[in-house]
């Protein structure tokens, strides 16, 4: 019997304006994703961290719906 218990950082397919990054991450902390935006877009504004964190995350995390059987 599998244990399903934990949770998965996918990238969102309903709160998305890029690709779901923003989405998926307030998805997985269970936080509004209009707080993730302004927290990703001040990285932005303070440096490059804000890009290449969006990037990798992007690459990285797999979409909502890749784990529905």
């Amino acid at each position: 019997m599998e244990n399903n218990s934990y949770r998965r950082l996918t990238r969102s397919l309903t709160e998305r304006k890029i690709a779901g990054v923003c989405g998926g991450i307030a998805n997985y902390l269970n936080i509004d994703p209009t707080v993730v935006r302004i927290i990703f877009l001040l990285a932005l504004l303070c440096g490059t961290f804000g890009f290449w964190a969006y990037l990798i995350v992007w690459i990285a995390a797999p979409e909502d719906n890749q784990f529905e059987r």
